[in-house]
């Protein structure tokens, strides 16, 4: 685990050097003992969001106990190459493949890597390839080098069967290189500043806590930019339309700044497409107010729901974790994989105003403690349109990225999933 304060040890040269423990990934000692190859990561000066340039160096080092790293377990390299700023098949070259030849030297060629093709391609290959290995019960370990959508893609590849009393949960070593990655972040809490170079060394993984997510039968996922759309899939269990999630069901503000950001033209903008696309949404062309989304919205509480007496809202949103963005806290009560869920919710309001609420949410998550937000520890949610909405553009539903848009009528229930799916290194 990663600890604050620094590393201090001796080069080859004899040289004192100096390190942040949180740019550590790991240490591996030499055969003979008097020596280790120390890997850490050097970020770039001058642009903090650029993925860090890994670092070997040899030297002497005292009192670090290193975790046991010889990993048995099969495992499958993901590259989702179109995620966030398209750098994942650039770090996993630099990066992520010499810190596993290092650390699996004999294993290593035995890896089996792939690079996505399509937006599909990481259910596709989880649904034909990993959950069959997982059924049978084999030990399986993933790296995947992707944002928030590869978890969700990956959890509804491997919920897509009825498992067989042999499945054994994968586990993720989950490494950042989509826009916002919130289940990054909220895990790793500003322990590791490795860009989960760290899960590749260690041994502790904790089961995914995530939402079931069911929809109207008329709801459609929004693909290709939303130029198209397809019928969503039927739970294995219970037959309805479902998409599972791990981080955040909203409906709004939130859901239609990513919707409206999700296209090639604002991803090449970073975490900045999200404040782009604010920017037109709270303040229309026209100088009017932003629009006043209307639906029935109902909260669950143990076994019982209760129906909020807000018609019109700006802002709903269901989360399992604390943060949407490294500096973003949606929901500051949310500790790493405690399998809460949390509401966040605010009326209608101008521009201006939306801005200043959110704005608090980089101030430590302190908008939850304004007197216009609603925030509170949720069984589930529910939101039904009764055809209070006749713009199909109010009527999208955010699953952890993905967009879903429903009917006049249509509607969607949220519930915590009380089935282990995966386990996720905890660094």
């Amino acid at each position: 685990m990663a600890a604050s304060g620094n590393l201090t040890f001796r080069d080859d040269n004899d040289t004192e050097q100096v390190i942040e423990k949180k740019n550590l990934v790991t240490v591996i000692p030499d055969t003979d003992g008097k020596s280790s190859l120390i890997i850490h990561v050097q970020h770039h000066p001058e642009n903090g969001t650029a993925p860090p340039e890994v670092k070997f160096s040899k030297g002497a080092i005292q009192d670090y106990s290193r975790p046991d790293t010889a990993h048995v377990d099969e495992t499958h390299v993901l590259i989702s190459t179109g995620s966030g700023t398209t750098l994942a098949k650039q770090f996993f070259d630099q990066a992520v493949s010499p810190v596993l030849q290092a650390l699996s030297p004999a294993s290593y060629p035995d890896f089996h890597i792939y690079h996505t093709q399509s937006a599909t391609s990481i259910e596709e290959l989880t649904s034909a390839v990993l959950f069959p290995k997982a059924d049978s019960g084999s030990s399986l370990r993933i790296i995947l080098l992707s944002g928030d959508g590869g978890i969700i893609d990956l959890v509804n590849g491997l919920l897509s069967t009825s498992p067989s009393s042999s499945y054994k949960p994968p586990k993720v070593d989950l490494l950042p290189l989509g826009t916002a990655n919130a289940l990054y972040h909220s895990i790793n809490g500003g322990k590791d500043d490795t860009w989960g170079l760290s899960a590749l060394a260690t041994e502790r993984y904790r089961p995914l806590p995530i939402f079931a997510a069911k929809f109207s039968a008329d709801a459609r996922l929004l693909v290709d930019e939303a130029l198209s759309t397809e019928e969503l899939s039927k739970d294995a269990k219970s037959g309805e339309p479902t998409l599972h999630g791990a981080v955040v069901c909203s409906w709004g503000m939130h859901a239609s700044l990513v919707a409206d950001s999700d296209t090639s033209e604002y991803r090449k903008f970073g975490i900045d497409r999200f404040k782009l696309a604010a920017k037109e949404a709270l303040f229309p062309a026209d100088g009017s107010l932003p629009h006043p989304y209307k639906a029935k919205v109902s909260i669950l509480k143990g076994d019982e729901w209760k129906q909020l007496d807000a018609q019109e809202h700006m802002y709903v949103l269901a989360s399992m974790v604390s943060n949407l963005e490294k500096t973003f806290t949606i929901s500051p009560a949310s500790k790493p994989l405690d399998g809460s869920l949390h509401l966040v919710q605010f009326g209608p309001t101008n521009g201006e105003e939306a801005m200043r609420i959110m704005g608090l949410a980089y101030q430590g998550g302190k908008h939850v403690d304004d007197g216009a937000v609603l925030y509170e520890s949720i069984d589930g949610l529910k939101i039904q349109f009764e055809g209070k909405e006749k713009d199909a553009r109010w009527r999208r539903i955010c699953i952890d990225g993905k967009i879903v848009r429903l009917e006049e009528n249509g509607w969607v229930e949220v519930r915590k999933e009380q089935r282990r799916v995966l386990d996720v290194a905890s660094i």
